[in-house]
């Protein structure tokens, strides 16, 4: 299954505890390995709990990073058409580098290559992907086309919060759990509440 969890701080308040919090919360999701990746001059940290299916080496835990230290990725879910894009690779230096039979680590590698946009247009599969530009200073969260993989998220001022699950968020300390008034007509209209809205006020599901 996996899981992320993540937060941007513009304030550049970074503390590793909360981010370990966070990844706790939502152990269930990868009891293999969780691994943490953050830059304090940012105030950006992903985590990431890993179940191994495809690869069980430690050589596709995440966060993972590209050969060339430019992208920095946390991965739920399959890319189904992984190998043939290894394939396409293999005619460039990428494709001699592997370090794993991981699909993480081709997507990481696509990624080096074609860049985000031309990547995900390539890729088949169901997924949910948090990828940070460390040249552009960016960071882009990504799910698949039928919206199989979840991502939340919670923005308010200079905090962004992110995470495969709506608990992760809870864990983030000071911060309110106020039921979103507008959600609770979706609710008894629907009997779940729609996207892009969460029962909370200020989260958010990321549309496919």
């Amino acid at each position: 299954m996996c899981g992320f969890v993540g937060y941007l701080n513009l304030s550049r308040d970074y503390d590793e505890n909360i981010l370990k919090k966070m990844a706790a919360s939502i152990f269930h999701r990868g009891p293999d390995n969780m691994g943490i990746w953050f830059d304090k001059n940012i105030g950006l940290g992903i985590a990431h709990n890993r179940l191994s299916i495809i690869d069980v080496s430690n050589n596709g835990n995440q966060p993972m990073q590209s050969i060339d230290g430019r992208y920095v990725i946390a991965f739920n879910g399959e890319i189904y058409n992984h190998k043939d894009l290894r394939e396409d690779l293999i005619q460039t230096n990428l494709g001699n580098t592997w370090r794993s039979s991981s699909d993480t680590e081709t997507l990481v590698s696509c990624l080096q290559m074609w860049g985000i946009d031309e990547t995900i247009k390539k890729l088949n599969g169901m997924f949910a992907i948090a990828i940070f530009d460390r040249e552009k200073n960016f960071l882009t969260l990504v799910r698949d086309r039928f919206g199989e993989k979840p991502i939340y998220y919670y923005l308010k001022e200079n905090l962004f919060i992110f995470g495969s699950e709506l608990k992760a968020r809870i864990k983030y300390p000071y911060l309110s759990n106020d039921i979103d008034q507008k959600s609770l007509p979706l609710f008894l209209r629907y009997g779940y509440v729609p996207s892009p809205f969460t029962i909370y006020k200020n989260i958010f599901k990321l549309e496919p």
